[in-house]
């Protein structure tokens, strides 16, 4: 969020005379970035009170909430050969007499997003939904994320090829437009607060996904592996049924097809410097050459 309109009643002035608020800003970044900031990842919780605060001062009728795959508990993500898909129920914020557990600073931001929302709805009326969006990829996204970092690397042609941890952890990745989608279609039809999953349901192996624009790239370098970066939970992906039932909702784009049209939007919208900028894939805040 700009710093200009940091300040309550700056918000309350863009928020008025609208309906309804899609709540996307957020501290974030891939793993390298929310492991080494945590600090600057926990601005989120005042980010999310104020726009909150600002929305029911502004007399905004309902707050759409991007909340992350982060919310879940990381020993249901720790089993490699696991085939468990993460429900809403394994994370509910409408449960706080029980115990609930999120994934690193960034994880529990986001889960305190969701209790905040609550919170709004039962004390000042307010209506809004939440949206668990997991590995969501795509065009405009910068190289902390796993994706853009794996396609900035065979952009630039790095040789060896290295991929963070031993490749074997499994991601659920969800193109950009099918998160979209499925995030306005909860602005339409959820009032109370309910969380959804927006994810595919399947999991593919990082070395896969990397293999995969290798070849789309057409560059087939020798792979290593540096399993001193970090990686996050072993193994993840979503339960959409809800999505599904409640939205009518489903993903639309093939990880293939995703990984082309991200492929093709990097390529053609960042000139080849013949080096791997490490930073980037760490600081989602550096300079670009």
């Amino acid at each position: 969020m700009d710093l200009e309109y940091s300040k309550l009643g700056d918000l309350v002035k863009i928020f008025k005379g609208n309906d309804l608020v899609f709540h996307l800003a957020a501290n974030h970044g891939g793993r390298g970035y929310i492991d080494s900031y945590p600090a600057n990842v926990s601005s989120n919780f005042s980010i999310d009170h104020h726009t909150m605060e600002a929305a029911c001062v502004a007399d905004v009728e309902k707050v759409i909430v991007a909340s992350s795959a982060c919310v879940y508990p990381p020993v249901l993500q720790e089993s490699a050969g696991s085939n468990y898909l993460l429900k809403e129920s394994d994370s509910d914020p409408s449960k706080l007499r029980q115990s609930l557990s999120a994934d690193l600073e960034y994880g529990w931001t986001k889960l305190m997003a969701e209790v905040q929302l609550n919170a709004f709805i039962k004390q000042y009326g307010l209506k809004g939904a939440t949206v668990r969006f997991v590995t969501a990829y795509g065009e405009r996204e910068n190289e902390t994320h796993a994706i853009i970092a794996l396609i900035h690397k065979a952009h630039e042609r790095m040789s060896p090829y290295v991929i963070w941890g031993n490749g074997e952890q499994s991601r659920d990745f969800t193109y950009v437009s099918d998160i979209v989608e499925g995030t306005i279609l909860a602005g339409e039809k959820i009032t109370d607060g309910t969380p959804i999953n927006l994810g595919t349901g399947e999991r593919h192996k990082l070395k896969d996904v990397a293999r995969m624009i290798l070849d789309i790239l057409d560059f087939h370098p020798r792979i290593s592996y540096d399993r001193s970066k970090p990686v996050g939970v072993v193994n993840r992906a979503l339960d959409v049924r809800r999505a599904k039932e409640m939205l009518g909702w489903q993903p639309k784009v093939h990880l293939r097809e995703g990984l082309e049209r991200t492929t093709s939007w990097y390529v053609s919208s960042h000139p080849r410097t013949g080096r791997v900028n490490e930073e980037l894939l760490m600081n989602r805040k550096v300079a670009k050459p």
